[in-house]
């Protein structure tokens, strides 16, 4: 019978409850908004500060909320324009037909495409806008995942060359599996990101495709 002591056994205590961020509700609101409304690609959203007022949040929260969503590929924030709803596009299979990878060993193209990894990371590191540099990778507490990751450094990056490059690479050479020391790399790119460091950024995507 429970008499209201505490358990000793660490087995049997519950683990700390992690409290989301008002950013991220916000973007899961504004997602089911797109959705419940039927918007399809190319439709805009009301502009950040109209959000703001009828949500009842800061205009920075809500531009932390647009730059998770569009990490996921779920909007397209243009300066001057506004955010606009993303449909998924499907990769072109012309991208980088210029260079054949066919017969190259896998260890070159996995060189390959962790400097072009490097090059996006150092990219990103010089993105002037430190807030958003800070809202696509801060520790939230959860687990860093390769696809994430890449996601908000190509978008900070903002190079589509190298980001075409990347995805033609992708399939010889791909996302490695989640590990210690994958999860150590990811940390070190992204503090590197957000300090503003570009070679500490360049220097944390080696080794990560091994």
């Amino acid at each position: 019978m429970y008499d209201g002591a505490v358990a000793k056994n660490p087995v049997n205590r519950l683990s700390p409850v992690r409290r989301e961020r008002l950013y991220e509700s916000l973007a899961a609101h504004i997602s089911d908004f797109i959705e419940a409304q039927g918007l399809v690609g190319g439709d805009r959203l009301p502009p950040e500060r109209q959000l703001a007022q009828e949500l009842g949040v800061s205009r920075a929260t809500v531009s932390q909320a647009l730059a998770a969503l569009e990490t996921r590929g779920r909007v397209e924030v243009r300066h001057g324009v506004g955010a606009m709803v993303r449909d998924p596009a499907p990769a072109s299979p012309d991208a980088g037909s210029g260079v054949r990878l066919e017969g190259r060993p896998v260890r070159e193209v996995v060189v390959a495409r962790e400097a072009i990894l490097a090059g996006m990371a150092r990219s990103a590191a010089v993105n002037p806008q430190s807030s958003l540099r800070l809202a696509m990778l801060a520790d939230d507490g959860r687990p860093r995942s390769f696809e994430h990751t890449l996601r908000s450094i190509r978008k900070l990056a903002d190079a589509p060359l190298l980001a075409d490059l990347d995805d033609m690479m992708s399939e010889q050479a791909p996302a490695p599996q989640a590990s210690p020391d994958l999860l150590r790399a990811l940390d070190a790119v992204a503090e590197a990101i957000i300090a503003g460091d570009p070679t500490a950024a360049a220097v944390a995507c080696q080794g990560m495709l091994d």
